[in-house]
């Protein structure tokens, strides 16, 4: 089933733990350094780099454009290393989490109160998920490198749904 960014309360509803979702429209990537400063810009009341509401968060550090392409490789990082940031981000309005291993029981815990989901991608195929990114562009943080936030434009990433809105875990 191909789902369309940004999501909504209703299509997030629709979407049971283990579901295969094919990901169209703009997601936002960040990892460990640009999420301590989202969250820095939280608590000082700041204007966040992007606007959550119902935004997906690809946990991902792509590797430089080859010439001719929008992105490098580009595959999930560990989204363990985020669990301390995301209850804030959720709480913001950030409704998506795409990346690969477990979440903590926080974290489920705040998937359920905000309605969102945890989405996994398979690791080890970042050449080949960059095919899925047909528009790439950094809108945050560059002093970071690959750990800036960037807006992607993808069609069709492949994903699963690993932590569903009622707190359902597995895959």
């Amino acid at each position: 089933m191909e789902i369309f960014t940004p999501f909504t309360t209703d299509k997030i509803k629709q979407l049971k733990c283990g579901d295969t979702i094919f990901l169209s429209g703009k997601i936002y990537t960040a990892r460990d350094a640009a999420h301590e400063r989202m969250f820095k810009t939280l608590q000082n009341n700041e204007a966040p780099p992007f606007d959550y509401e119902g935004q997906a968060v690809f946990y991902a550090g792509p590797c430089p454009a080859p010439p001719g392409k929008p992105i490098g490789s580009i595959g999930p990082t560990t989204a363990g290393r985020m669990d301390a940031y995301a209850p804030a981000l959720m709480a913001a309005g950030l409704r998506i989490m795409i990346g690969k291993g477990d979440r903590t029981p926080q974290v489920i815990e705040t998937i359920k109160k905000h309605s969102g989901l945890y989405l996994v991608a398979v690791g080890g195929v970042a050449a080949l998920m960059a095919k899925c990114v047909t528009h790439s562009r950094i809108i945050a943080y560059d002093d970071l490198g690959t750990e800036a936030i960037r807006e992607l434009t993808i069609e069709k990433l492949p994903l699963v749904v690993a932590i569903d809105h009622l707190g359902n875990a597995g895959v």
